[in-house]
């Protein structure tokens, strides 16, 4: 039979692409297209709902950094400083700001985006510290305190997304919207690899020759570039990466799987966002389950799934997934969402 093509501006729809995503893209065209746009646009394109302006390309990134109690945080910024809230992207372990390069510059075209190396990760620092989740959070929020941007939205992917949580627990911070992609701490199912990195202090002792092996498997079979795989391999291999990553998997798991689970500690939050979840379908790091779970408990929850994509579903389709994103972040009177402790039990 004859392949469907995509319009020109268009996202492509590949060969041996599923008939559901084959209809979901197709879907998100026709939006698009009722909006006024010409369907997602690639990154560095005019086009789409994507409003119209000025792409920033990945190469205008500002680099900066900070000592937050005593860590040296770097991170870096792409798009206008204006009066749209500014959109933060936390990355998951082993991972750093790298990871956003794919959908960055689309998010960025009318906000300013922050993408910072969570301790232990990119060019941040990897101090002598427990790299507990709560520790990592403390140290976001007093980052987030430092640059006195107010409100902000709040995207994390994979551990990020642990982190970002926790982040309504901090008092002070107020998170206007919280997306979750692929997120720890909603369920207690986990990948082989990360269970086994819970053996007590091997990773620590033992694993800095393996780091890049590491990262390379967990990347494999995903939408990663091979320039991609190479430029996260060389920030995973710095001196004391291993010690880092050891102590942060073993703090939120067990070889049972996640032990850090926001339904615990949900009960805390005074006054939650509007949240949305992305998962792809074929995620065997963290199952998709895991996002229609948190929507039995959740009232007002967005749920939105990607059939033919992985753990990483920003670098297996960052095109349709910042359509998504901008979409969420962009719509008026979204409802906040509530958490049903009646369905969770006592805390």
């Amino acid at each position: 039979g004859l392949e469907p093509r995509a319009p020109p501006g268009g996202p492509a729809l590949r060969p041996g692409a599923s008939i559901p995503y084959r209809a979901m893209v197709l879907r998100r065209m026709v939006i698009s297209r009722s909006l006024g746009g010409a369907g997602p646009a690639p990154s560095g394109s005019d086009g789409g709902s994507i409003p119209r302006g000025s792409t920033p390309a990945w190469s205008d990134l500002v680099h900066r950094s900070r000592s937050i109690e005593g860590v040296m945080l770097h991170w870096v910024e792409l798009g206008p400083s204006n009066d749209r809230t500014a959109l933060v992207l936390l990355h998951g372990m082993n991972d750093s700001h790298v990871t956003w390069k794919h959908v960055a510059p689309a998010l960025a075209r009318d906000r300013r985006v922050l993408m910072p190396d969570l301790p232990g990760h990119g060019r941040s620092d990897r101090p002598d510290a427990s790299y507990e989740l709560a520790w990592h959070a403390r140290i976001i929020a007093r980052w987030l305190e430092r640059l006195e941007f107010g409100p902000v939205d709040v995207v994390g992917h994979s551990f990020g997304g642990g982190v970002a949580q926790m982040l309504l627990l901090e008092p002070g911070l107020c998170v206007r919207r919280l997306a979750l992609a692929a997120s720890g701490g909603l369920g207690t199912e986990l990948g082989f690899v990360l269970r086994l990195a819970t053996i007590p202090y091997a990773v620590e002792l033992l694993g800095q020759p393996f780091m890049a092996l590491e990262t390379r498997l967990a990347l494999a079979r995903t939408g990663y570039s091979k320039r991609d795989i190479r430029e996260t391999c060389a920030l995973d291999t710095q001196p004391r990466s291993a010690r880092a990553f050891g102590r942060t998997v073993r703090d939120i798991a067990n070889w049972r799987g996640q032990r850090r689970l926001f339904y615990q500690r949900a009960h805390e939050v005074q006054q939650p966002p509007p949240i949305a979840v992305f998962w792809g379908e074929r995620d065997r790091m963290i199952p998709a389950k895991h996002a229609r779970e948190l929507a039995k408990w959740t009232d007002g929850v967005v749920v939105k799934t990607f059939p033919d994509c992985s753990h990483y579903l920003h670098h297996d389709q960052p095109d349709l997934f910042a359509l998504e994103l901008r979409d969420f972040l962009d719509q008026h009177d979204v409802p906040r969402a509530r958490f049903r402790m009646e369905a969770l039990g006592s805390p």
